[in-house]
């Protein structure tokens, strides 16, 4: 379900079932002359739906903390400092947790192979996320909510998973150690998009690239791109709790 298309019967009745709540994180990044600048939040926009109805998908944030590392601003990327989006993340965290969402979650694409550590994108909507959430519980339970007596089960919650900082979770699409080429518009990311939207690809300019990272992208195919798919979508059941 999109949220946009949701009525407010709709949206009380995904609350109180405490269905999962998605949004899709992505930058706008040059990715070598055969594919579009919004590879990162395509390929996980269109992965996500294939989930269907089981999840409620919200308008997708399309303009993170891209960097110029690959290209310049001249060639398709558009980098925002993540200090111009964090009050953003936050303000529609704290909006999503007013509505009385508690199963709340951001999927991402870009630089998660160093997920662990964090990266500038994913960082910014993790803290948003965590401010978010003090925040709420400050204003609705009131200063020292954490030492009072009824908080006396917080660790034994904490390792149920059942704990207030559950309420938000940011996830890559990606399981670490995926048995699939992580790269940038090299084989693995043609190929995801050859599976999920072929009709942005260009393999043509694939075969004259020109970069080091795109050398492999010539070797993509659609079945590749759907074993990736596969992958990404059992990892999603399990951290979004749909398995």
């Amino acid at each position: 379900m999109q949220f946009d298309r949701m009525r407010p019967d709709q949206i009380a009745r995904a609350v109180a079932e405490g269905l999962p709540v998605v949004l899709p994180i992505g930058v706008m990044e040059y990715h070598g002359k055969h594919l579009p600048a919004g590879v990162d939040l395509l390929i996980v926009t269109e992965t996500l739906r294939r989930l269907g109805d089981r999840i409620i998908t919200l308008p997708p944030f399309a303009y993170g903390a891209a960097s110029h590392a690959v290209a310049g601003p001249g060639e398709g990327t558009l980098h925002l400092e993540p200090a111009t989006f964090l009050p953003l993340a936050e303000a529609l965290f704290t909006g999503l947790l007013a509505t009385g969402f508690r199963n709340l979650h951001g999927v991402i694409h870009h630089q998660t192979e160093n997920f662990a550590q964090g990266m500038p994108t994913d960082l910014a909507f993790r803290l948003a996320a965590r401010n978010a959430i003090f925040r709420h519980l400050e204003g609705t339970r009131g200063p020292g909510w954490w030492g009072k007596g009824e908080m006396a089960d917080y660790y034994a919650l904490h390792a149920q998973g059942a704990d207030p900082f559950n309420w938000i979770r940011i996830h890559p699409l990606f399981p670490k150690g995926a048995d699939f080429p992580f790269d940038h518009a090299g084989v693995g990311e043609t190929a995801l998009m050859l599976a999920l939207a072929p009709d942005t690809v260009d393999m043509t300019s694939a075969r004259d690239g020109g970069h080091w990272y795109t050398e492999t992208a010539p070797q993509a195919t659609a079945e590749l791109g759907e074993k990736g798919v596969a992958i990404a979508l059992s990892h999603l059941r399990t951290v979004l709790g749909l398995d």
